[in-house]
């Protein structure tokens, strides 16, 4: 009998503790799944959207315009049921505080208002759109809160070609291409191509960002490679940057960035050549033409076409206005019938490759605006357009290892390109 009593209780015993050890689990089970339950729910709720100015999507009716001539920003608040006293305090803060002065708001800029309801003007928030990358939001809600903001901006990497029918520009355009990439291509090229002797026929091929805010573009970022074939010369260009250089490169590492630019001007025309024999335009007789003419509007900036010293600041009555840069033992270039001289430029004046020095115009014996522009080599004027330049600052050797890859890997990008073709591509990883 006493065995069994002790069988029964140790049954009883172990029963109890099954019976806790149960309970307990289920405890911690529901505990869980309440847990996830919640997390559940958490992730169903609305995600909040806001817009490219920073204020919560779908909230506001929105009321778009632009400033009309005449308009001022106390005009524009002021239809929005804000009193001239609170007007008065936050053009007073925009001026303390540098933000931003009121008096340069300019017509034909667009400004919003977030509307709490589309019935009365009552706004939350008023946005003017200072720039393309900047623009001035108010909080109407909260203590007239002003701050100035960048808008987000979106780098997309873009491939372009082309089939120049007349000019870079005009080709540009017609293929719905920002005319923007004519000027960066120059800058570029502006030691190898003479964009004054663009033929048709030349062709182009080059990769690059486009900067956007939202759908309007802002402006050509970077140039990563370039090809340009110009009267059947190619010329191929990598941007390789790394420690302290920075620049395109040909294939074989030399810089294109030569000692002196093809030309004084960007753009333009080539109204006269170098000659041994040209029959003057104002005079009427045959004479040497030492120099070449490039045709373009009055007050077209004038670069220097490499370093140097301004050796002559002068006019005469053939010449015009015309300065003469002696750049080194060697060589001597001068410029003539500029309008004016660039402010600085004087006798003894130092000067970089691409610094302006003068505009163009038609001083002196001129029959329409242009600059004369001569080149002495040895003491002796040369046509420039026939001379070789020696490439400035080579990539050193130590170099090679890393720009040969990226030279390879932009060479078959450029290679696979048809002309004629624009396309928008995924980021690149150079």
């Amino acid at each position: 009998m006493k065995n069994k009593k002790w069988s029964v209780i140790t049954i009883l015993f172990f029963l109890a503790i099954f019976i806790i050890s149960f309970n307990l689990y289920n405890k911690n089970t529901v505990h869980v799944n309440v847990n996830e339950q919640t997390e559940a729910e958490l992730s169903s709720d609305p995600v909040i959207e806001y817009d490219d100015y920073g204020v919560e999507s779908g909230k506001y009716f929105l009321d778009e315009s632009k400033v009309k001539n005449g308009q001022t920003l106390s005009h524009i608040l002021d239809q929005y049921n804000i009193d001239a006293y609170t007007i008065d305090g936050m053009v007073k803060k925009m001026q303390q505080t540098d933000l931003f002065d009121p008096r340069y708001i300019r017509s034909g800029n667009s400004y919003r208002a977030y509307l709490y309801n589309d019935t009365l003007p009552d706004a939350a928030f008023f946005i003017y759109d200072i720039s393309a990358l900047e623009y001035l939001k108010i909080n109407l809600k909260d203590s007239f809160d002003l701050s100035r903001e960048k808008k987000q901006i979106t780098r997309v990497p873009k491939s372009a070609s082309g089939l120049i029918n007349s000019s870079l520009w005009v080709t540009l355009t017609q293929s719905n291409l920002n005319p923007e990439l004519a000027i960066e291509m120059s800058e570029v090229l502006a030691w190898e191509v003479d964009f004054h002797r663009i033929q048709n026929g030349d062709k182009f091929k080059v990769f690059y960002d486009e900067n956007y805010v939202g759908d309007q573009s802002i402006g050509i970022d970077n140039i990563h490679a370039i090809y340009f074939m110009n009267e059947g010369r190619e010329v191929y260009g990598y941007h390789f940057e790394k420690d302290t250089v920075s620049g395109f490169f040909a294939d074989d590492g030399q810089n294109l960035r030569k000692v002196f630019l093809k030309a004084p001007l960007k753009f333009g025309r080539i109204s006269s050549g170098y000659s041994s024999s040209r029959r003057h335009p104002v005079l009427g007789t045959r004479r040497p033409h030492y120099g070449t003419d490039y045709a373009a509007p009055t007050g077209t900036p004038i670069y220097a076409v490499g370093d140097g010293v301004v050796n002559a600041r002068a006019y005469t009555s053939g010449n015009g206005n015309y300065i003469k840069i002696r750049h080194n033992s060697v060589y001597e270039t001068q410029y003539l019938h500029m309008s004016r001289f660039a402010s600085g430029i004087t006798k003894g004046t130092r000067v970089k490759q691409g610094d302006v020095i003068g505009y163009v115009g038609m001083t002196g014996l001129a029959t329409g605006p242009h600059v004369c522009f001569r080149f002495w080599k040895n003491g002796k004027q040369v046509n420039h357009r026939k001379e070789e330049f020696p490439s400035a600052d080579p990539l050193h050797e130590d170099y090679f290892a890393e720009f040969f890859p990226v030279r390879d890997l932009w060479k078959a990008r450029l290679d696979s390109l048809t002309f004629g073709q624009e396309q928008q591509m995924m980021a690149v990883n150079e």
